[in-house]
């Protein structure tokens, strides 16, 4: 079944996958920004802490699932120096920008390669990367029992998916405060930094209507993964699981 990201309710693919394109082509150059303001710079520690988790080692093949601008690329590079990273997303604006900061020297010597690629259909073969990482990009597949399907088949036998994702936060009072945040002060900044308020609209009703941390690790463990873990950063803002390929 596919369904609607915005509300979580049955829906064409088409409706959600069109959406994204659309939001995030216009976005693009200026999603970062939006990213260390929005979050007060705390998304450099929900990375940071995906690292931490992150069972990459140097001779390592990594495929970067909904790279966007390359935030997780790169880190996986300055910080882990993988021998190759593939990242890729489904909008080519937001390559563009990643490209960029490899001609910048973000890749740190790290070969890395970009293309456009739907996570529902991986144009990948099978048991191909020792790691996945994805950032906030499961949230926006209207098929997230095909998308993680297709991470569980090109990864090699013990290779490991690490998902950083917004979460829900298990503390009543901080739930009430993120939530009066998404749906006051995401669009607030979002149309404020980009113009897009609408875009930023859908964006925090995505987040709202995505599943718990035990929720995702469901949908992992159905797709065939194993050991299953999650981290709870910021309250429970985020999460970073960690699910294993059986070897």
């Amino acid at each position: 079944m596919t369904i609607d990201t915005a509300t979580g309710l049955e829906a064409p693919a088409e409706l959600s996958s069109e959406r994204v394109r659309d939001i995030f082509s216009s976005i693009a150059r200026k999603y970062e920004r939006f990213n260390a303001i929005s979050s007060f710079g705390a998304y450099k520690l929900w990375l940071a802490g995906m690292m931490r988790q992150a069972p990459i080692e140097e001779h390592h093949d990594v495929l970067d699932i909904a790279g966007g601008t390359g935030d997780v690329t790169f880190t996986v590079a300055r910080t882990k120096h993988p021998r190759h990273i593939q990242c890729t997303d489904l909008v080519p604006e937001m390559l563009d920008v990643a490209r960029m900061h490899v001609d910048e020297g973000d890749g740190a010597g790290v070969p890395i390669d970009f293309e456009v690629v739907d996570a529902q259909d991986i144009p990948y073969a099978d048991e191909s990367y020792d790691v996945i990482t994805m950032a906030y990009g499961i949230r926006n597949m209207p098929d997230r029992p095909r998308a993680l399907a297709e991470m569980f088949r090109v990864l090699r036998p013990g290779g490991s998916l690490v998902c950083l994702e917004f979460s829900t936060p298990p503390n009543g009072a901080w739930r009430a405060l993120y939530h009066f945040y998404l749906r006051h002060l995401i669009p607030f900044w979002g149309g404020l930094i980009t113009g897009d308020k609408d875009g930023f609209v859908y964006l925090a009703r995505s987040i709202k209507a995505f599943p718990d941390q035990e929720g995702l690790a469901a949908l992992m463990c159905e797709a065939g993964f194993t050991d299953v873990t999650w981290k709870n950063y910021t309250g429970g803002i985020a999460a970073v699981h960690v699910a294993k390929k059986p070897e």
